[in-house]
């Protein structure tokens, strides 16, 4: 069985990311498992630009973003496996996978980072009454075949879900000469950046109705139309809305989930609001030596933030590899308690013997909120209190903790992190 310092999972964004900071951290046996034909992942299909602005300071498109690091892991010499599905993970750290070239094989990590990323919900979990026609695509699906394939999903177009992939596609889908007749939002508020609103809709004069869902689809063979609906505060159709689109095309950009079968499957711990991993401060789970990055871990809304927790991920991956954090426990567990409008947080747990002088912690809210606080009380007492115009569910909020402000608290157990309004 081959041994490696540090298996990776995955070879988007986050995996890339991972495996050149390990590298630069002092790891040498690294390797990459990489499912599809390329590394890249979903940036490959991603023609828009808008990405690197923080990473490296200049607009890029998402291929030509993963390319700078596909560069960087070739000029580094890091070991990758392309078309080769991970099957399983032991809790000893032995990853079984498989690929045409090597057949069902094993490989031996001192630490595993997984960086699979995440997948979109279905119609499945949908419950839209009507026949099972032809013409219905999950945004990302539409995307790949627009961008990647050269096909058109069709020329009369309902999308619904206001996440940034649907978003996008409602520009991407009008510039390729479809019809976008509306983008219907169950919430009462998108789940897309403010950006993407402006640009892909606002600017091509597509409306976005919140609050709205689809009931019905019409067409057996083919989608032929749908019927939209108001929803009440519940969720339920407000009977004498109903509004027909006549359609070819319905997209769905209904909410990722972190790809984690695998994770759950080894009895690594996860986070009911996230559907990923719980982690400490150094993006590690329950299973020692076993780190999540990425989209794998909660769904980001910028790839340069994936970048960031995922160079972060490999960082601390070395230093376990190398032993750097002996397993004395001298340092405390704090935890993070999200309370009052924020559902989340990253990391869980804080142990300020391991963390770096400053941690960043990432958040969403629940809901939208204008002229508030996003406070931080370590234990009762207030410490953090920063005013904001607006938060809102589509955009990550970060806050930033030093370990000298944590340890000015000897006896501190809990952080609670929430929104307060004035």
């Amino acid at each position: 069985m081959k041994q490696y310092d540090i298996v990776i999972i995955g070879g988007g964004p986050a995996g890339l990311a991972a495996a050149v900071s390990a590298k630069k951290n002092g790891i040498d046996r690294i390797l990459i498992l990489e499912r599809d034909k390329e590394l890249g992942g979903i940036l490959n299909q991603c023609i828009h630009n808008g990405f690197g602005l923080h990473t490296f300071q200049e607009e890029l498109t998402g291929p030509e973003y993963a390319d700078r690091f596909i560069e960087q892991v070739k000029e580094l010499d890091i070991a990758y496996k392309l078309n080769t599905m991970v099957m399983d993970i032991s809790r000893e750290k032995v990853v079984t996978a498989m690929n045409r070239e090597d057949g069902l094989f094993d490989v031996q990590a001192k630490a595993v980072i997984l960086a699979m990323g995440c997948r979109e919900r279905a119609r499945g979990a949908l419950n839209i009454p009507g026949f099972r026609p032809a013409g219905i695509y999950s945004a990302g699906t539409a995307q790949r075949l627009v961008n990647m394939e050269g096909y058109m999903p069709g020329r009369e177009v309902v999308i619904l879900g206001s996440g940034d992939i649907g978003l996008i596609m409602a520009r991407r889908m009008t510039l390729e000469g479809a019809k976008v007749k509306v983008v219907a939002e169950l919430m009462p508020y998108s789940g897309g950046l403010k950006r993407n609103i402006v640009q892909c809709l606002d600017d091509y004069g597509i409306p976005l109705k919140l609050s709205h869902t689809v009931i019905d689809i019409k067409g057996k063979e083919r989608v032929e139309g749908i019927t939209l609906a108001e929803v009440d505060k519940g969720g339920k159709p407000v009977p004498g809305t109903e509004e027909f689109y006549s359609c070819d095309t319905l997209l769905l950009s209904v909410g990722l989930i972190p790809e984690n079968e695998i994770s759950e499957k080894i009895g690594v711990e996860m986070n009911r609001a996230t559907s990923g991993p719980k982690v400490n401060e150094s993006l590690e789970t329950n299973i020692k030596g076993v780190f999540a990055c990425g989209n794998v871990l909660h769904v980001h809304d910028l790839v340069d933030f994936v970048s960031e927790e995922a160079a972060a991920a490999g960082k601390n991956a070395a230093s376990y590899v190398k032993k750097e954090h002996p397993e004395e426990r001298n340092g405390r567990e704090i935890r993070l308690n999200p309370e009052n409008g924020v559902r989340y947080t990253v990391p869980v747990t804080i142990n300020t013997a391991r963390m770096d002088d400053e941690l960043t912690v990432r958040f969403r809210v629940d809901g939208v909120y204008k002229n508030c606080y996003v406070s931080a009380y370590f234990d009762g007492e207030r410490v953090l209190h920063r005013r904001r115009q607006v938060v809102a569910p589509g955009e990550m909020e970060e806050m930033k903790l030093t370990r000298e402000q944590l340890l000015q608290y000897p006896d501190l157990e809990t952080i609670t992190v929430k929104v307060e309004e004035e």
